[in-house]
């Protein structure tokens, strides 16, 4: 079974793509075109799932259409639409391996105060967010930025932050 930190997010699949079982995969990560890599994991229904690579092309800079080993009919490309598509950290480089999504799981501080767990990552802005959940169930999102951080722990799986005043409670 593949686990969450054995991954790191790379893109969506798209719509089928002709009949032959062919999908576009919009890719946001340029470690698939620098890294070799036999397989993708897609997220179904929150289950990780491998799929072995039969061919692919570049459509541009961000889109590949792609052919999954097994995945023969139009019907079965169309399932695997909206999925999201990771790729294999150990097949990854270092650093492809230490992006910002691997922080997912981690615990936010604001300095020694606990805020939350990271549950994702929000970069469809010009400024990255962590999407944090804190203990009492409330979804709070934090700008990613250098001059916040103070300390990433990736031993004790911890971020330390310096959090204006106010931050958390918009």
């Amino acid at each position: 079974m593949i686990a969450e930190q054995q991954v790191m997010p790379i893109g969506k699949v798209g719509k089928a793509h002709g009949v032959k079982g062919e999908v576009t995969l919009y890719v946001d990560n340029d470690v698939f075109d620098r890294m070799e890599a036999d397989y993708l994991v897609l997220r179904i229904d929150g289950i990780l799932v491998p799929f072995f690579i039969e061919e692919y092309r570049w459509r541009n800079d961000s889109t590949v259409l792609m052919k999954f080993c097994d995945v023969d009919s139009v019907q079965q490309a169309r399932a695997l639409t909206g999925c999201e598509v990771l790729f294999p950290r150990e097949l990854a480089d270092e650093e492809s391996a230490a992006d910002i999504h691997s922080v997912i799981g981690y615990e936010l501080y604001d300095g020694e105060t606990p805020v939350g767990t990271v549950t994702g990552i929000d970069a469809s802005t010009i400024n990255t967010l962590l999407e944090v959940q804190t203990p009492q169930g409330k979804e709070v999102l934090i700008p990613v930025s250098d001059e916040l951080i103070t300390a990433i722990d990736t031993e004790c799986h911890r971020i330390v932050m310096s959090l204006p005043e106010g931050l958390l409670d918009l």
